[in-house]
């Protein structure tokens, strides 16, 4: 399996911090915030990785370099003007390949989450080994989080692991930035072509086609200066 980082955005909320660096390299208990995941990719054997960027780009590449250093290997896929999430996936498809993959929000902090378990998300035969029909399999796996604070109407619902995109009795989550997803989800968007990636998961959410679960683990959305300054607060 591959794993896409997302690194693309100009992360107007966090200046003047990101006029000078980009938001994935802001360090938290003194590493950058992609490290974190990276370095929690390759312990769970996910090696092969793809980093878009845009915004003061050449510094992850700088910073970063080949992956060799962390034991994996980093491709890139620059966007001249940040593409958003689902257009940065399109715009990589020739480096993504074919297979289910995940991708991970380059701003989000979760140093305990175990990528491991993404692996068998999005199975293409049912638990008797018999093929799922393409339009009831799901194709996308989406890890929901408890809404925090500052965001507490959440994103989607959530029953018997299967997403949606209201919830009758109120119960809303939020989208934690990691997902696992069919490529075939964004073959209508073309390669440079800005989409957001809850456009795609709303219509898919809708079909019934989105699966998840609950992440109960430490997660914070570094959106903000005070966020930041509270994780790298003395403990």
């Amino acid at each position: 399996m591959k794993a896409m980082i997302f690194a693309a955005g100009r992360g107007e909320r966090m200046r003047p911090l990101t006029d000078t660096t980009p938001k994935p390299l802001l360090k938290v208990r003194g590493r950058p915030l992609i490290v974190w995941h990276i370095v929690n990719l390759v312990r769970a054997g996910i090696t092969e990785i793809v980093i878009n960027h845009a915004h003061l780009g050449q510094m992850i590449e700088d910073t970063l370099g080949d992956g060799s250093k962390f034991g994996a290997t980093i491709a890139y896929s620059p966007e001249t003007v940040a593409l958003e999430t689902a257009g940065g996936i399109a715009n990589a498809r020739h480096l993504l390949g074919e297979a289910p993959f995940v991708a991970i929000a380059g701003d989000v902090y979760c140093p305990h989450f175990d990528f491991s378990q993404v692996r068998n998300t999005l199975e293409d035969n049912d638990i008797w080994g018999q093929p799922y029909a393409l339009d009831k399999r799901d194709n996308a796996w989406l890890y929901l989080v408890k809404n925090p604070p500052h965001h507490p109407q959440g994103d989607f619902g959530l029953h018997s692991f299967s997403v949606s995109n209201d919830d009758e009795a109120g119960h809303t989550y939020t989208f934690s930035g990691i997902g696992v997803y069919r490529p075939g989800m964004f073959d209508a968007v073309g390669a440079g072509q800005s989409e957001k990636l809850v456009t795609l998961l709303r219509e898919y959410a809708a079909r019934g086609q989105i699966g998840g679960e609950v992440y109960r683990g430490d997660w914070t959305d570094v959106g903000t200066i005070e966020r930041l300054n509270q994780l790298n607060a003395p403990l």
